[in-house]
């Protein structure tokens, strides 16, 4: 495998960094990459631990007593200069776990309550978002939302809309609309699994 030899710093940010890596690869050539993450240092990089612990949370929640709308929210990204559609979702902070995360996120993003369900680890665990670029991770979190929607705990800086969306409305979204992918293949099991959530009842 390739070999690390120096990581830098480039920027200091509060959210996210940028860290240039010097390496040399497999083939025995000299490699520059350049890795954007949620640490705060280069000893807190993934590449220097060597775990997995999850950066933020995505919530997959469904919403009525007929449990037949997603909770999404269709926010403004500044990446993309325009409107996407996502699962609620946000970082994990210090001291909390990714449930804990989830239910306070859910809140502040969409004003619901969301009640997580047990699942088997291994769907929940954190997975990697978009490794050729950053070594952030997430974890998932399933459950039912309640509540009424409101706008109130949603920081200054963020531009969201909460949509409650039937099975029509997230075939009309997927095929006319920006989703992230996470999202995505979450409302396709949404779109043909009667029960939203059975892919789950099995286990790994």
């Amino acid at each position: 495998m390739g070999k690390i030899h120096h990581v830098e710093k480039m920027t200091d940010n509060r959210f996210v960094n940028l860290y240039h890596v010097d390496a040399t690869s497999v083939h025995n050539t000299p490699v520059s990459y350049y890795v954007a993450s949620r640490a705060k240092s280069v000893d807190e990089l993934k590449l220097k631990t060597g775990k997995n612990t999850p950066d933020g949370v995505i919530i997959y929640s469904i919403y009525g007593e007929k449990r037949d709308k997603v909770v999404l929210i269709r926010q403004y990204r500044y990446t993309l200069g325009g409107y996407i559609y996502e699962f609620p979702a946000g970082l994990v902070e210090a001291g909390e776990n990714f449930h804990e995360g989830a239910v306070r996120e859910m809140y502040e993003e969409t004003g619901l309550k969301l009640k997580p369900l047990k699942v088997d680890p291994a769907f929940e665990r954190p997975y990697f978002t978009t490794v050729g670029m950053t070594d952030e991770s997430c974890a998932t979190v399933y459950g039912f939302a309640s509540g009424e929607i409101s706008k109130a705990a949603q920081e200054a800086s963020e531009e969201i809309e909460v949509v409650l969306a039937d099975r029509d409305e997230v075939r009309r979204i997927l095929k006319e609309e920006r989703v992230a992918i996470m999202c995505a293949y979450m409302l396709m099991h949404f779109l043909n699994d009667e029960e939203p959530f059975a892919f789950l009842n099995g286990g790994l």
